[in-house]
Parts: C-alpha cells; structure tokens; sequence
C-alpha cells in the first residue's frame, strides 16, 4: 500500500518501490554491505542483487503515515555485524525521512550472509 500524506493542498502518494529504492540506495552508501539479498529463498540460498534489482530485497510497509522498513543484505567478511547494521539503519531513516517526509518507525536489517574474499 502506498504511503500517503493528505496536506492542505491536495494527497501525496508515494508508491511502496519509490521507498524501497530510496531505502536500498542509501544502505548501499554504508561501509561494510557487499549488496542486498533476495528475500525469496527457497534452497536456503541467498541471490546477491545487483544495483538494477536492489528493491527486490527490500520490503516496505507503511501503516498510519509510518513506515517499516527489512532490509535483507550481504555483508562483507572481517567487520563488525552490529556497527554496520547500525550505520545501516541510520543512514536509511535520515535519507528516507529527508526525502519523503514519511516518519520511519521501525528498520530491520536481516543478515543473509558474508562474502569471503578470494
């Protein structure tokens, strides 16, 4: 369902993909992510997306003008899960906030796996 903010000059409705995009952009930006994850596993295997298909790793609902956001992303090997994560989450409120004007309520990252370095 698209998000929707009724202001005194009319209804802005911003579909769930325009988020989603929005959302998978900025978490591309944080140091750490190699890439998001289909969410769609049926092997147990995770798909790492490439730019052109980043939404399809995202959901996004939205529910009484607030949004929540899953993330599920690929990480690189050797670093921290928890301060990537956090830089994540932070970097996706601050720039889906900026640029929609939408309240984030909540952002979940799931961490679908570690990409080793050959």
């Amino acid at each position: 369902m698209p998000a929707k903010e009724i202001t005194k000059y009319g209804l802005i409705s911003i579909d769930d993909n325009v988020i989603a995009r929005l959302a998978g952009i900025s978490a591309m930006e944080s140091y750490g992510i190699v890439g998001m994850a289909s969410k769609n596993a049926t092997d147990g295997l995770f798909e790492l997306l490439k730019w052109d298909h980043l939404t399809r790793g995202i959901k996004v609902y939205s529910k009484d003008n607030k949004l929540i956001i899953d993330l599920h992303v690929i990480l690189e090997y050797g670093i921290k899960i928890s301060v990537v994560a956090k830089n994540i989450i932070d970097r996706v409120k601050f720039n889906v906030e900026n640029l929609t004007g939408m309240t984030v309520d909540k952002i979940n990252v799931h961490v679908q796996g570690i990409r080793v370095e050959k």
